[in-house]
């Protein structure tokens, strides 16, 4: 992997050949030079335990190499001191790759993020030159910052993986209700068509009943006027009898 300096705000050395295809032929077996590894925590790193300010600047931004056409480069943290310039061209460089990389300006921005730990790891560089103490109590105070930013970013991560389950559940959930709404749609037609056809049976049988009791009607009319006329017709002859025998 090749490594383009100017792309860091950090400032490093030029870098140095620290093995050439020769070289690297012989040790091909062999492991390259481990690097100095960064601490598990920051309080672990005290000026009293390196030697100089150059160890303390390789435990806190650990020195890195890359090969390059069958060659190994390493680059180390450059320990030469800031000036009043250097730190105001920090700013500079650090909104013009805001603006190159487009940036967000608010919320959740991976560019914005990686950009402002640059220029943190290079203030903490800057710092470390002039006091190493108070350039490691920064780099604890870096920590903590990433540390915390880790811990929201598992809980959003964690969120988005619940709120996806959620969602899965609330449309799994949507579709057995749609199906539900879908029979209960049906068993509600089945009923209405049922309705009908009672309805149908009913005015049917209405019907035939008003027909029924009409025609009741009517012959219990004609019985009664039939019973009326044979009862005249009874009042007379007994009229008719008793006048004979009187």
């Amino acid at each position: 992997m090749d490594f383009d300096t100017s792309k860091s705000l950090v400032k490093f050395t030029n870098p140095i050949l620290v093995m050439n295809k020769a070289e690297k032929g012989k040790e091909e077996k062999k492991r390259l030079p481990q690097l100095i590894k960064t601490p598990k925590y920051a309080k672990e790193i005290t000026a009293d335990r390196c030697t100089d300010t150059q160890e303390i600047l390789n435990c806190i931004l650990p020195p890195r190499e890359w090969e390059e056409n069958g060659q190994i480069w390493r680059e180390q943290v450059s320990s030469e001191p800031a000036t009043r310039a250097d730190v105001l061209k920090l700013g500079e460089q650090l909104d013009r790759k805001l603006q190159q990389q487009q940036a967000r300006e608010t919320g959740i921005c991976a560019i914005r993020r990686e950009l402002f730990n640059q220029a943190f790891d290079e203030i903490i560089r800057q710092v470390t030159v002039n006091c190493a103490e108070r350039g490691l109590l920064l780099l604890r105070v870096r920590d903590e910052l990433r540390m915390t930013v880790a811990s929201f970013q598992s809980l959003y991560e964690s969120s988005i993986g619940y709120g996806m389950r959620k969602a899965l559940m609330a449309e799994q959930g949507k579709l057995e209700f749609e199906d539900k709404i879908a029979s209960l749609k049906m068993e509600k037609n089945r009923l209405q068509n049922e309705l009908q056809q009672l309805k149908q049976s009913y005015d049917i049988l209405d019907r035939r009943t008003a027909e029924l009791k009409a025609t009741e009607e009517k012959r219990h009319q004609q019985d009664l006027q039939a019973l009326q006329r044979k009862n005249a017709e009874l009042k007379v002859s007994l009229s008719c009898f008793i006048i004979t025998f009187v």
